[in-house]
């Protein structure tokens, strides 16, 4: 039973969606992330909703980072097991 289902969905909600990330230059996610999470340590680049880019250096495995973005760079990223969540 879903206790919260009738409750509105907001930026300050749990994910309720997630997908592993293969890093693209070119390929959008396919959806907007609320937050990704990174398995293994490494630099992860993004290109964040405004259309800025940015590198996140050093990001610990275990990590989840707060970002609306369309897409996980593959130039600039060497951490793994990316995973999207929206």
């Amino acid at each position: 039973m879903d206790q919260f289902k009738d409750f509105p969905v907001t930026l300050t909600s749990p994910a309720t969606n997630a997908s592993p990330v293969t890093p693209s230059d070119t390929q959008p996610l396919a959806f907007v992330s609320r937050a990704i999470y990174v398995g293994q340590t490494g630099d992860v680049s993004v290109e964040m909703q405004s259309g800025e880019i940015v590198t996140f250096q050093n990001v610990q495995g275990g990590t989840i980072l707060a970002l609306r973005t369309l897409k996980i760079r593959q130039t600039g990223t060497s951490a793994l097991g990316i995973v999207a969540m929206w």
